[in-house]
This record gives C-alpha cells, structure tokens and sequence, in this order.
C-alpha cells in the first residue's frame, strides 16, 4: 500500500505553523510498512483541494488528510472531498452527543456551526476524537482508502495511534516492517563518499541507501523491508559493515547523535578531562558542550582569548610567538592548547585560532584555522582546516572539527 498525506490549511502555507504531522504520520505509517512517497500541503480552498485529491489518486492506494474538520467556514476537508466522491456528510449521533456534552461541561455556549463537526461521509467508519470533538474517519471504495483526521496534533495523534492505525492494519494483508538506520559521518564530502560506495547504491533494492548532506556533515538512511523487524535489522548491518569497511574511518555516530555527544560520551568513558582556548570561535565549543547533560564530568573550564593581549596574558602564548609567526599559526595554536591544558590541570587541552572573515587576517585568507591539541604525557599538535563558506559557517564547522581530530586521538589512547 502506498501511501499520501495531505495537509490541509492556509496557516501551513503562511509559515504560521509547522507541518509536524505529516512527520509524525509518516513514522507510523513506517511501522506498518506502508510507503509514503508525497507530502502535499493545500490552503483552504475547495478547488484546490479537489485537484491535490485528484492527483493523489493517481499516485497513492491510501490517502490521509489533517487538518479542515473544524467549524467554521474555512473547514471544507470534508466537504471537499464528499463532493469529489459523490457521496453525501450525515450527522454522527454519537459525535454530536459527545460535542454536546463538552460544551455543558465547560458552561460555553454551543453556537449551531458546531454541529457541523459531528458531520461524516456517508458509510464511513467513524474514528472517535477522545481530545476535542470533530471525529476522524476511513472511507473505502473500490480503488482507494480515504483517512480524514483532525489537524491539531494533541487531537490527531492519539487519534492515529488508538484508532487508524488499527484500521489500516486490517487492510494489509500481510505486515512488512521498515526499518530504517541512520550513519553520521564527517571529514569526507556528500560526492567523495556516494563515490566510495557506488556499487552498492547502484545495486539498491532492500535495503535502500539514501546520501543527505547537511552543517558539514553526510549522513546516510538505510532503510531495509521484511515481514520480520529481525530479518530487516539483519539487512541493515549486512550493508552497514560493507559501508563501514570502506569508509569507516570517517564514521562517528547513529541516529540524531552529533560530535560533540559523541566526543563527550568518549572522554567519559576514558575517564578524560578538557579545557578550551578559544580564539576562532569565540566560546562555541565549550557552549556546545557545556549543552550536553554530564559535561561537568569531563569539563573543568576555559578561555575566551580573542585579542592577542589575552592569549598572553590569560593562556600564556609567549609574545615573542605571536610576534614571529602570528596568532594564525601552529605555533600559536600549539601554545595555547598547552597553556590552557596546564592552567585548568586536565587530560587535554584544545585551541581554535584562525581566520573566520569575511577579511583576510595576518595575511592569511578567510577560512584558515589551526586547531591545537594537547594530550597530558604526549607531544602536542597543531591541525590546518581550510574551509569556506560564511563567517559563521567557518566558526561552527571548525569546532566539529576540533571534535573529529579529538575523537580520532582519543580512539587511540
């Protein structure tokens, strides 16, 4: 069964509100393994409306609409598509019963246009609102299966999870799960990696592999099909480990996991500590992970050393260093991972200096960052990233850098 949802409303389209629906649907809808291939949204025109449902036909076996139950006049949902349907709306009794009895509950006044929330498509199966009062409701014909379903999310999405899904459940006639895995990688680029693993996306069929790029990052959905939510998690790390043999060195995480989350679950587990001289980015490291619950464990503190008086006075850069080679240097770099590590007594020292722009600093271009790193017992070093983009661009990928150089060190102590 293939699956569209459409979203009715003119707020959607306004920006006024998000279509967090549509997400939430898709999600369940993956648990019964029925594919959603279009979100559609239309504004509260009838017109309209009919052509999205139109459309839809041509497209979907299933067809779930949110949204234009309610009672005023810009609620034609139902309308709509009884029109398209050539079937007329009834009164529910039991509805109305229902919408009724909140408004004597809550002492209002019950004005005639609520009745119209208890109106339903002829011969449909009613779904009870046991949050508000308009119902939902499923209506089959001989080629398509129709959902209606309120549109604030605290009325349809138990509405969903207690009735529809239920009633969905009894058209399939046989369950496939889907299951999807997400792979967060970084330090390879969107076309380098799709390169790497060519053959196998080529080759796609179950599971799939679906490449995104996003803030610097490339993460791969694979998504595998099977009756048995085993068998497909077994798909899953079949394909997984022949990823991973290929480019597993840039590989870091699952799921909604970041790097900084990564690095700090890391440094806890070693039993690690950290300071931070930041420069570059301007105290957006230790925000970022100061951000993540436990990071007292493993941060003692830090410097906000942007001027080069401060990375004297405040980290301990010689001067004689920032002199001869700059505050955009290894040198400096080096300095200050060092410096920042003695003077917050901890397992390591990180540093960010560089040039963020959109003007070029010390004679070195926008973009230019060094990335000091220091290890108590071990030599320190210095990392050159050359990156692009805006300023702030240039700030927020140079610490998830910082986090992938440290994640590589640490993986070695």
């Amino acid at each position: 069964m293939n699956a569209e949802i459409i979203a009715v409303g003119s707020e959607l389209l306004l920006g006024q509100i998000v279509n967090t629906n549509a997400k939430f649907i898709s999600e369940r809808l993956a648990e019964l393994g029925i594919n959603v291939y279009y979100h559609t949204v239309v504004g509260d025109n009838p017109m309209r409306l009919t052509k999205a449902i139109e459309t839809a036909e041509k497209r979907a076996d299933l067809i779930i609409f949110t949204g234009g139950l309610g009672p005023t006049k810009d609620d034609l949902t139902k309308e709509a598509i009884a029109s398209h349907l050539n079937t007329s709306l009834v009164s529910d009794e039991e509805a109305l019963d229902s919408i009724v009895e909140y408004f004597k509950k809550t002492n209002r006044i019950m004005t005639e246009n609520n009745k119209k929330q208890a109106l339903v498509l002829n011969g449909a199966d009613v779904l009870p609102n046991l949050n508000g009062m308009a119902p939902g409701m499923f209506y089959k014909t001989d080629t398509h299966r129709y959902m209606l379903l309120p549109g604030p999310p605290k009325e349809m999405e138990p509405m969903f999870r207690e009735f529809g899904m239920p009633k969905l459940a009894e058209q399939l006639e046989e369950m496939v799960k889907i299951e999807s895995r997400v792979l967060r990688f970084f330090g390879i680029g969107e076309a380098q990696l799709e390169t790497e693993i060519m053959d196998l996306i080529d080759g796609q069929s179950n599971p799939t592999i679906a490449p995104l790029a996003a803030d610097g990052e490339v993460t791969l959905r694979l998504t595998a099909k099977d009756p048995s939510g085993e068998k497909a998690q077994q798909l899953l790390d079949e394909v997984e480990q022949q990823i991973l043999a290929r480019t597993g060195e840039f590989f870091y995480g699952y799921g909604q996991s970041s790097l900084m989350i990564e690095l700090s679950a890391l440094m806890k587990k070693k039993n690690y500590t950290i300071a931070c001289a930041e420069s570059l980015t301007g105290g957006l490291f230790q925000s970022e992970l100061t951000s993540i619950d436990g990071a007292s464990s493993v941060f003692n503190g830090g410097v906000i050393c942007y001027s080069n008086q401060a990375k004297i006075e405040q980290v301990g850069v010689a001067e004689s260093t920032i002199n001869q080679y700059g505050a955009v240097s290894e040198e400096c770099a080096v300095e200050l991972a060092v410096g920042i590590q003695k003077k917050f007594n901890t397992d390591i020292g990180i540093s960010f200096t560089g040039a963020a722009g959109p003007e070029p600093l010390e004679g070195n271009p926008p973009g230019t960052v060094w990335i000091g790193v220091s290890f108590a017992g071990a030599a320190p070093r210095a990392f050159k990233v050359q990156l692009q983009g805006s300023r702030n661009n240039i700030i927020m990928r140079t610490v998830k850098y910082g986090c992938h150089f440290l994640l590589r060190e640490l993986a070695d102590k």
